[in-house]
């Protein structure tokens, strides 16, 4: 990682800063401070530059805001030996196997994430160890542990809290907030990885969502659910459910009511269509034959969710950098939501501003404008034209410091 310096001017590039519809042709950026101070045509921005101000080449890239990944778990365990060993590890190897994640993560062009359930609540450690400088790796929202019901999906491991009855989910809420997360989520129906469970079972009363979403709004945090079946899903979004996850059984009724509610959406298509990935984690028959079979109805919801008008945005649920199908699972996963039918542009804006906006922290990142940390990455390719284009990411910058360039070596 190299150290920031007080001036710098990105120039010989492109920037497309997430407001505008086309690239800024021929514009530098000019960071102080960890901050964009300045974007514009690249004369103008070094004239208001100060005169010593180190210049950085980017060769004719294509300058972004950081991606965000709206669904991450860095102590992600699947059932498989891969998961078993993971199980495992004692705080101690578990608190470096995040740390080696978040690095990864950050290096990959993902400058923010939101984490859905982790273990143990490493994940605070890891965010104060990140705030701090002592380890590479994105900014990071968390919701702590996930609140599911006993017996509930995902209640085997130390990324859940188990709650039952609408006082048991609301003392769920609370001990997560004290814990430090800045939203919560809840489990409310079942899932691909519950070997004794279905994606539609129901697993959540109405009391008990009520409680839940209730007291987080009272505690000024969003709720975000893992959930497939569009009548669960329905009566959540009735309870003002903030996030769906996956969402892989929708109908139109279903959809129209989430946009109208405001009711985002983060779709996850690589888990239905990622048999390599489980290839790689030794992920056991019965589960890939479920993942890979939800796959058609999975798009279909989603195709749903667009038409309707949903807010989507980017989630890859696998690690985030984790190399599949020739890069990795976020890009992966942007790729899949433009194939299923979001244009190129609005891709770009499921994985930078509109996510910044339900985090409420679009005031620093998520576009390039002056004013907001310089958390920016560069690539080759237009991803205007295409979302492939993130494959050819060579160069990424996280408030100020540059922690990847491929042409100098480069690497936190």
């Amino acid at each position: 990682m190299t150290e920031p310096t007080e001036d710098v001017v990105l120039h010989h590039c492109h920037v497309v800063d997430g407001v505008a519809d086309q690239p800024l042709r021929d514009h530098a950026v000019w960071v102080s401070d960890g901050r964009i101070r300045a974007v514009g045509p690249e004369d103008a921005v070094t004239a208001q530059a100060p005169a010593g101000a180190r210049r950085v080449d980017l060769g004719g890239a294509y300058v972004t805001a950081g991606l965000l990944n709206m669904h991450t778990h860095f102590s992600l365990s699947l059932p498989g030996p891969a998961g078993d060993a993971l199980k495992d590890l004692n705080p101690h190897a578990l608190a470096l196997h995040m740390a080696s994640g978040a690095r990864r993560t950050l290096l990959a062009g993902v400058t923010t994430v939101r984490c859905v359930a982790e273990k143990s609540h490493a994940d605070f450690a890891l965010r104060r160890a990140i705030e701090a400088g002592q380890v590479a790796g994105p900014r990071i929202f968390t919701a702590g542990r996930a609140l599911v019901c006993t017996g509930g999906h995902g209640h085997e491991g130390t990324d859940t809290l188990e709650c039952d009855g609408a006082d048991g989910f609301r003392r769920g809420v609370r001990s997560q907030v004290s814990a430090g997360a800045d939203l919560i989520k809840i489990m409310i129906s079942g899932g691909i990885a519950g070997e004794h469970e279905q994606i539609d079972t129901p697993q959540l009363t109405l009391d008990e969502i009520d409680a839940a979403i209730e007291t987080a709004h009272a505690w000024g945090r969003k709720v975000t659910a893992h959930a497939g079946p569009a009548p669960v899903i329905q009566a959540a979004v009735e309870r003002g459910l903030d996030c769906v996850e996956h969402g892989y059984q929708l109908t139109e009724e279903v959809a129209a009511a989430m946009a109208q509610a405001g009711t985002a959406l983060v779709p996850t298509l690589i888990v239905t269509r990622c048999g390599d990935f489980f290839d790689q984690l030794g992920v056991p028959a019965w589960m890939q034959e479920r993942s890979l079979s939800a796959g058609p109805r999975h798009v279909e919801s989603y195709r749903m969710a667009l038409a309707a008008g949903v807010e989507i945005m980017l989630g890859s649920d696998m690690p985030p950098f984790w190399p599949t199908e020739g890069t990795t699972g976020t890009v992966r996963e942007l790729e899949h939501m433009a194939e299923h039918g979001l244009a190129p542009l609005a891709a770009l804006r499921a994985a930078t501003i509109v996510p910044a906006r339900w985090l409420g922290a679009d005031a620093d990142i998520g576009t390039v404008e002056a004013g907001k940390w310089a958390d920016l990455i560069a690539m080759d390719d237009d991803p205007t034209r295409a979302t492939s284009a993130f494959r050819s990411l060579r160069w990424v910058m996280k408030g100020g410091d540059v922690v990847r360039d491929d042409r100098a070596g480069v690497t936190a």
